[in-house]
């Protein structure tokens, strides 16, 4: 055999067990590749995913009952008001959740405010008042539109002369605060014990006291939901929300969604601080009761609440969410919507004690 004849005799048979070799890592390959995949582990339960976001509404809260209700009388008593025409009950509506179904307040003479009120229920857990947060607790919240000209557009001296001109009045305060009881301090102190007494225990604070049956499948998916998108970045606690600030349209421009000419209201905290970072940042509202107390946001420029879902998670979020999510997380917000204490309404009023804010039985 030639030299030539041997090397090609040689290259054949290194190309012969190249490509048996290769033959025999292919059909390994092809074995191991045609293996069952594992499942995918199943979601994490709901409980342990929340962790400690949220907490229940505490039970059993000691209150003076005597100056309960006669901060109920006030906080219904146009006398408070400059024309005696409104009362804090006129902005702050237990049929609407607390708060009311207009875009901004009317005041005395009709006059229009800048923002719309936020709901009452539930604020004494509000890490502060008002949407950008000027008053640090419900105390300087019942003084602040009482005395407001746009508002109320009251006088104390004039006030506390009506008040004092009533016997029976005077009466039930000197039995709640003693002699020359009809003080602006008592006045206001009475509004807030009141205040106080507003919480709506709802179907989700007994869930997050074990009752399972309390959220039906589509909050439970809706709370999933809340929790993936992230809306428990800035809504939790035992107020869903109300525990710090946020700028609003923190990824997205919002108020070029909204349109419109920008206000001064729409300056957010920057209004009370003057810092630049505080430009359009607000208190995180409450979502207690929020199906009730549309239109939406300090604006109410969106009138419906699976609307303001979406618009949250675009503007805050830079989520665009689709159909189901939105629609399961209205189905869990819904199960927020708590039933006022029986003592809430004055007697007569319109609505009989123990119904949710929105005058319909809560669950």
């Amino acid at each position: 055999m030639t030299r030539l004849a041997l090397r090609i005799a040689i290259a054949l048979s290194l190309l012969a067990g190249c490509g048996g070799e290769s033959s025999q890592e292919g059909s390994g390959a092809s074995s191991s590749t045609s293996t069952t995949p594992e499942p995918p582990a199943p979601p994490r339960p709901l409980r342990e995913l929340i962790g400690d976001t949220f907490a229940a509404l505490p039970e059993g809260v000691e209150l003076d009952m005597d100056k309960v209700l006669l901060g109920r009388a006030l906080y219904h008593d146009r006398r408070l008001s400059g024309d005696e025409t409104i009362s804090c009950a006129t902005c702050h509506m237990l049929d609407h959740g607390g708060a009311e179904p207009r875009r901004v307040s009317t005041g005395i003479r009709g006059q229009q405010g800048p923002i719309n009120s936020p709901t009452v229920l539930n604020a004494e857990h509000n890490f502060v008042q008002f949407w950008d947060g000027r008053a640090a607790d419900l105390l300087e919240q019942a003084a602040g539109p009482v005395t407001n000209p746009v508002e109320m557009g009251g006088e104390w001296d004039a006030i506390l002369g009506r008040l004092r001109a009533d016997r029976d009045f005077v009466a039930q305060m000197t039995e709640a605060y003693g002699e020359n009881a009809v003080t602006q301090a008592n006045v206001l102190d009475a509004i807030v014990q009141y205040e106080r007494s507003l919480a709506t225990p709802a179907p989700f604070d007994r869930w997050l006291r074990g009752d399972d049956s309390a959220l039906d499948e589509a909050a439970q998916r809706g709370l999933r939901a809340f929790i993936d998108v992230g809306c428990t970045t800035c809504h939790r606690g035992v107020n869903v929300g109300g525990t710090m600030y946020q700028r609003m349209g923190l990824v997205h421009d919002y108020f070029e969604r909204r349109g419109g000419t920008r206000t001064e209201a729409d300056m957010g905290r920057f209004n009370v601080t003057r810092e630049e970072r505080d430009r359009h940042m607000f208190k995180v509202p409450t979502l207690r009761n929020v199906e009730l107390t549309g239109p939406y946001f300090h604006d109410g420029s969106e009138a419906d609440l699976a609307g303001a879902v979406r618009t949250m998670a675009y503007v805050q979020l830079g989520r665009e969410l689709t159909d189901a999510q939105a629609t399961d997380i209205v189905a869990f917000l819904s199960s927020l919507t708590g039933t006022l204490p029986a003592h809430a309404r004055m007697p007569g009023g319109d609505g009989p004690a123990g119904e949710a804010p929105g005058g319909a039985t809560a669950d």
